[in-house]
């Protein structure tokens, strides 16, 4: 029998938590700044959301946009961040830390992983960042990591499909797949039989209008209920 999908929704408000519950999330993943990648949400928000929906929340760790390579003070933050969050009950953290030579800034991930202790933990898209996300992906098994969010290296995760795939053989159930970006309802089935994954994540969002006369952007992505409800059908459609 075919087994469920798990759906994954990338949100960052409370009006995202509760539309893509409402449209048939399994989970969260709580950030705020979609539009710089995805940041540190804040402990207020965490609870507003956290308090509003049943199914599991995962927030992210990242102190700043751009790359992956932090320092001292940036990893601190990112510890005393992910503490004051999974204190709060956040179920895991998703992040990612990388030396200057592209490679897993090991000291960050294990003390990470040791802080979330039972929690789950993500090492997010960072892995596509590096020259061998094979090397990675067995340290980050060693370390105990949860899961991995890609897209197999590629702008999508359907264009980096045949690569997700690849990270699977190598997890061996050690480790969750988690492929990500560009994810819709047209394409998630197909992306499903090609890697052979159980779980998904997307934002399924749309643009928002909030008129700034020029000071900022005029539009905010927020998540459509619509949209993941299409991706929830898709989903399990696979089913039979």
């Amino acid at each position: 029998m075919p087994q469920a999908k798990t759906l994954e929704v990338c949100i960052a408000s409370l009006a995202d938590a509760l539309s893509a519950e409402q449209g048939g999330a399994d989970r969260l993943e709580l950030n705020v700044a979609l539009e710089l990648g995805g940041l540190t949400p804040t402990a207020g928000l965490f609870q507003q959301v956290k308090q509003a929906v049943a199914v599991p929340v995962i927030v992210m760790i990242r102190p700043r946009g751009a790359g992956f390579c932090y320092s001292e003070n940036e990893r601190q933050l990112m510890l005393r961040d992910a503490e004051l969050l999974l204190d709060l009950g956040a179920d895991g953290v998703a992040s990612g830390a990388l030396c200057d030579d592209q490679s897993l800034d090991v000291a960050f991930w294990t003390s990470l992983v040791q802080l979330a202790g039972a929690c789950e933990t993500v090492f997010h898209r960072a892995i596509d960042a590096v020259a061998s996300p094979e090397e990675l992906l067995v340290e980050l098994i060693d370390l105990g990591t949860t899961r991995v969010l890609t897209s197999g290296g590629s702008a999508t995760a359907l264009e980096g499909a045949v690569q997700i795939a690849r990270l699977r053989e190598i997890a061996d159930d050690k480790i969750e797949i988690l492929p990500g970006a560009g994810v819709t309802a047209d394409n998630i089935g197909e992306l499903m039989q090609r890697t052979g994954c159980d779980q998904v994540h997307g934002s399924f969002g749309v643009a928002r209008g909030d008129a700034a006369n020029g000071v900022v952007a005029d539009t905010y992505p927020a998540t459509s209920q619509d949209r993941v409800a299409a991706a929830r059908r898709a989903l399990d459609a696979l089913l039979g």
